[in-house]
């Protein structure tokens, strides 16, 4: 090395090891501060910050009453509230915080779950665009107009695997894959968490529910779960382990129980796994009242044990249970409770005040200018609306019906939902009184310049049973030479505590389609919902059929783009959707059996239905454009692959339509003969690609000894030699290329 070559290498470093000297010093300063500021602290003191109480104002749970908060506050006995927001309020709150002995300010949390002021699409929605960019960018916002309200803190992602579409909380996770779901969970902590803690547009995230809450037995929320140590470390935690990874700044427990032990008291989850075996340095904060609900479960006598239970097994903060500002105190007397995971509980919570920046500056998140300049702004809408057009999924689109042409002739605008604007925020979204929601009638208007060509008729309510609007819709139809008919789910019917045994299109709403369809008429069907639903009649009749989930405050903006071709829709389903309750849990990345059934028709002897379809109505991965595309030329650069190596996997994609478009490459490995069975099909890489019509590019997916690896028979997580089958396609079912390599 010469003498230039040797300085330049000695400047890089005299930069690298200040910035990294400055990184551990800001750490240690911050620890300096919590040990000076805990031994300071009575236990009375100390317990407060482990104590959280909801405002009055947008309850999420069952508010507890009997308590003067403002006092408790000043009193020192109260760390942190949820559903305080604004400027304003959340001011007014810690100006009590400042009256307290040591004047240690308020955390401020909300459930911000797919946007603040401007709502975003729901999150399964949001899965369904495969565009890690655009999710991040939804929770970028989100966590900017949420910071800029002086909300510190946001109860989000919840990255809970999800199988199971009666479960009314499938609606704000990322579907049914831990791969997908990992890289979901981690592009939103990113966004909510921004370039850091301390950035006025940072909040902290939070995953939940810690853990396996997705599984719920039945579908049904604040179920039991039962399922194997294996299943849980291959589908349910690594989703979280990916937030953690991204730098997830706390975790919320869950409702369920696991192995007989309720996730709030769970020390194998919370002490083993969480803080023990991955490192994890934040705070745990407990779902509403699920310490208390422990007496409910049978596990704890009450509140004093589930105090007891909870706190020993790592739950740090207690959301409104009031279990710990009753009991906690007494326990430690009692020499029930250890003082030192009292102290190690609040140094958890007090760092993160610290990370804030609320101890230089208790109100700095409390701007009312900065607020009115964030909120709502033209800028955060267009992004609301580019990422709504991207999470619409085309299911079918017979002769090629979409896009409409802008000089298509009179358009009937049909269905219970064609003029909602309330329903397309969805559940779990802040309430805002003058809330400026774009249905899809609006949408529609917007698109062409006026109503002249627009005829509509409600045709019937949701949950209506009654055929009284049908005449009315059938003319309307017949005067149009197309209709859109909007059917779907009320906001409320898809989120906490809306499980479904009946996830079949509600009401009559799919005789209103039959009687649409009768006449002849190109029909285009509009699916609004929370999650997946049955609609087989209208799946195996409807023209042309648009899964729109919920997709926030520009819905009708985005959907009428996608009807008119100014955005080609690429969505592919982050979730199986069945042909019945029946299939109930249908997911892609099953195990054979030792009598697998080949096809729908390979029923006798085999594992099948009798009575019905094994395969779903809509499968993993599933979306159309309005272009075409082929898969040809797939080159593996080894077929033998060392157990270290690294190989690729490529192929040409072709765009063969007449449209410009996105298509989402998918790929499959299946490892065929293992010490213990595997799925018949495991995602592991996909890319998003976007093709000129004509247009071809060669697509390059890197297989690395990670992604080849799996918890053997002593659950240790490696490689086994032996043949793999690689696949390549459009969908988990629309595999078009296929190939074999051996790991050796």
């Amino acid at each position: 090395m010469n003498n230039r070559a040797i300085a330049v290498s000695l400047l890089l470093l005299s930069f690298t090891i200040p910035l990294f000297a400055q990184k551990k010093t800001v750490k240690d300063a911050i620890d300096v501060k919590v040990e000076a500021l805990l031994a300071k602290m009575t236990l009375d003191e100390k317990i407060g910050q482990l104590n959280q109480y909801t405002s009055d104002r947008d309850a999420t749970g069952p508010i507890s009453k009997g308590s003067n908060k403002l006092e408790e506050i000043k009193q020192g006995k109260l760390g942190s509230m949820l559903n305080v927001r604004g400027a304003k309020d959340t001011r007014f709150i810690q100006d009590a915080a400042m009256q307290s002995r040591l004047k240690i300010p308020m955390l401020f949390g909300l459930d911000v779950i797919h946007g603040y002021r401007v709502t975003f699409p729901i999150p399964l929605a949001e899965a369904a665009s495969w565009d890690l960019e655009a999710i991040e960018l939804g929770s970028r916002i989100a966590g900017r107009e949420a910071a800029a309200a002086g909300v510190h803190w946001t109860f989000a992602p919840m990255v809970d695997i999800a199988r199971d579409p009666r479960w009314g909380r499938v609606m704000e996770g990322a579907g049914e894959d831990p791969y997908l779901g990992s890289l979901i969970a981690a592009a939103r902590v990113k966004g909510f968490q921004g370039n850091g803690l301390g950035n006025l547009d940072a909040i902290m995230a939070c995953a939940k529910h810690f853990a396996a809450y997705g599984a719920a037995v039945a579908g049904r929320d604040y179920n039991t779960v039962d399922m194997s140590d294996r299943m849980l470390w291959e589908v349910y935690l690594p989703p979280f382990k990916a937030a953690l990874d991204a730098g997830a700044a706390t975790f919320m427990n869950s409702f369920n129980e696991l192995n007989g032990i309720p996730a709030t008291a769970n020390s194998y989850l919370q002490r083993d796994i969480l803080k023990g075996k991955w490192g994890f340095k934040g705070f745990v904060v407990s779902d509403w009242g699920s310490i208390r609900e422990m007496i409910a479960h049978g596990y704890s006598k009450d509140n004093a044990e589930a105090a007891r239970q909870a706190l020993t097994a790592g739950s740090d903060m207690d959301m409104e249970g009031r279990a710990y500002i009753s009991s906690l105190a007494k326990l430690v007397a009692d020499k029930k409770v250890p003082l030192a995971l009292v102290d190690d509980a609040v140094k958890r919570v007090l760092r993160k005040k610290f990370e804030l920046g609320l101890f230089d500056d208790p109100y700095r998140f409390s701007n009312a200018e900065r607020e009115e300049k964030e909120l709502n702004s033209p800028k955060n809408r267009k992004a609301a609306r580019d990422v709504a057009a991207k999470s619409i999924v085309l299911l079918k689109n017979t002769n090629q019906l979409l896009p409409l042409s802008k000089n298509v002739g009179a358009i009937a605008v049909i269905g219970p939902l064609a003029k909602s604007n309330t329903d397309m925020k969805g559940f779990w979204s802040v309430q805002w009184d003058n809330d400026q929601l774009v249905s899809l009638y609006d949408g529609l208007v917007n698109k062409l310049g006026g109503e002249s060509k627009l005829i509509y008729s409600k045709g019937c309510g949701i949950k209506d049973t009654t055929r009284s609007g049908f005449a009315e819709a059938v003319a309307a139809a017949k005067k149009a030479d197309v209709t859109i008919v909007a059917v779907g789910e009320a906001f409320d019917m898809s989120g906490e505590a809306k499980s479904r045994a009946d996830i079949h299109l509600p009401g009559i709403q799919e005789d209103l389609v039959k009687a649409l369809v009768a006449t002849g008429k190109p029909v285009v069907v509009l699916v609004m919902a929370g999650r997946p639903l049955i609609f087989n009649w209208t799946a195996d009749n409807a023209s042309s059929i648009l899964y729109t989930w919920w997709l926030g405050s520009e819905a009708g903006n985005a959907m009428a783009d996608v009807l008119f071709g100014d955005y080609n829709p690429a969505g592919k389903l982050p979730i199986t959707f069945p042909r019945s309750e029946g299939q109930i849990p249908i997911y892609y990345a099953s195990k054979s059996t030792g009598r697998p059934s080949t096809s729908d028709k390979d029923i006798v002897y085999r594992s099948a239905y009798i009575d019905s379809p094994n395969s779903p109505r809509f499968a993993f991965g599933f979306g159309l454009s309005y272009t075409t595309f082929s898969y040809t030329d797939l080159k593996l650069s080894k077929t033998q692959v060392k157990n270290n190596e690294t190989f690729t996997a490529s192929f040409t994609l072709t765009n063969t339509g007449k449209y410009a478009g996105e298509e989402v490459a998918q790929l499959y490995l299946q490892d065929r003969f293992a010490s213990v069975t595997r799925p018949v099909k495991e995602l592991k890489a996909f890319e998003k690609v976007m093709l000129k019509a004509g247009e071809s590019k060669t697509v390059t997916f890197t297989i690395d000894k990670e992604k080849l690896s799996f918890y053997n028979a002593q659950m240790k997580w490696d490689t086994e030699p032996g043949e793999f089958k690689l696949m390549i396609g459009t969908a988990s079912d629309k595999i078009l290329l296929e190939s074999k390599f051996e790991l050796l």
